[in-house]
């Protein structure tokens, strides 16, 4: 037993809550505006509403197929046909539990004990954890603000013979950057000169804002072999507590992931699949009207703070605007803003440092979640402002 329990400390314990989860308790504690959790607090697409309770009434209950429903992945196949113009087959998408399952069962098919697998930082803190617990080893390559650019030649430096994966999360979340279409050719071009297979989280393809189509790292030459596609209908409909996402790949990989999320989940909530379906079936013009609500509200945030002297960072894509503090004159570092700000302004962000495995690593960054209603965003902008002129 004390064996045991010495296995589970240093395999669990040892593990922090998440940053996200950690800001989140304490907007609960304290009733603080949580601007630091990604999720819209708007009304979401009434159709999809419909559709859910439609399905909960007239279709099974029971167990669907564990890959999916073969209507949700064709029209996944469809929804990337229409707005990406990528061509896939049902037979290479599997439906997950969200796409958090999905990296999970991407990082569980294709990493092996002693593989390395590169990370942009800042990343996702899933990521890591999860190659370790795969027996992987995570190599990290940071990103610098304010551009966030990918840095091929560093990349390439960190690339061994051990690297068996790269891990690309386009558009970048927390930055809410956009990867260059030159970016991206060089991304594809080391990966097949490396014989690196990419897992792509791409599960903000079409929370953009500058009017140019998502592009796919798996559309690029040399790609669509050793590629896993992740996207998510949370972020497309803004839906996060439905937990419908999804993995394509193709071939041996492909198959790899389908069996590796039937030991996991195996499958999700038939109703919700179907509704989602049915959502990814409707006219872009409802997606359009949601995507210009967010627009909006991003627009009247960063208004916001830039009035009340916040210097906000360049933003193209996801729910978020990130502050940098230094160059708002505010002399705290990141994590102790945050700190500070949901106990004594009563608003929640998420810092940024707390993203990056490694050194040296940005300090003064916080992001925060704009998908909210105009007068939580207000009375936000408000509390950071009065928090401000305190506290310089």
């Amino acid at each position: 037993m004390p064996g045991l329990m010495m296995r589970i400390n240093l395999i669990y314990a040892a593990l922090e809550r998440t940053v996200f989860d950690r800001m989140s308790g304490l907007a609960r504690e304290t009733g603080a505006i949580n601007l630091g959790q990604g999720y819209p607090d708007t009304p979401p697409p009434e159709p999809l509403i419909e559709a859910a309770a439609r399905a909960l009434r007239d279709r099974s209950n029971q167990y669907p197929p564990g890959a999916g429903l073969p209507q949700l992945r064709e029209a996944i196949c469809g929804y990337y046909a229409r707005r990406q113009e990528l061509s896939l087959d049902p037979d290479q998408v599997t439906v997950t539990s969200g796409a958090t399952e999905a990296i999970a069962a991407a990082v569980l098919a294709l990493v092996s004990p002693g593989d390395e697998v590169i990370l942009f930082q800042p990343a996702y803190d899933a990521y890591a954890p999860m190659v370790r617990r795969a027996g992987g080893v995570p190599v990290s390559v940071p990103l610098a603000p304010p551009e966030f650019a990918y840095p091929l030649e560093m990349l390439e430096r960190a690339i061994t013979s051990r690297t068996r994966v790269l891990m690309l999360n386009d558009p970048l979340n927390p930055a809410g950057t956009v990867a260059s279409e030159a970016e991206l050719a060089g991304l594809a071009r080391l990966c097949v000169a490396h014989d690196l297979v990419a897992i792509c989280d791409e599960v903000w393809e079409d929370v953009r804002f500058d009017r140019i189509a998502h592009r796919s790292l798996m559309a690029f030459p040399g790609m669509s072999a050793r590629s896993v596609k992740i996207g998510s209908a949370g972020k497309i409909f803004g839906l996060t507590g439905w937990k419908i996402g999804w993995m394509a790949g193709a071939g041996a990989i492909g198959t790899a992931l389908a069996r590796a999320h039937q030991f996991l989940t195996f499958a999700s909530a038939p109703p919700l699949q179907w509704a989602v379906a049915e959502g990814l079936a409707m006219p872009d013009a409802m997606l359009d009207a949601q995507r210009a609500g967010w627009a909006s509200a991003r627009s009247r945030l960063q208004a916001g703070l830039e009035s009340a002297g916040f210097a906000v960072l360049p933003n193209a894509a996801t729910w978020f605007l990130c502050v940098d503090l230094a160059q708002s004159g505010i002399a705290m570092d990141d994590a102790t803003f945050a700190e500070r700000a949901v106990r004594e302004a009563g608003v929640a962000t998420i810092p940024v440092s707390a993203l990056y495995e490694t050194s040296p690593r940005p300090t003064s960054i916080v992001r925060l979640c704009f998908t909210k209603p105009d007068a939580v965003l207000d009375e936000a902008v408000a509390r950071l402002a009065a928090f401000r002129a305190g506290s310089t």
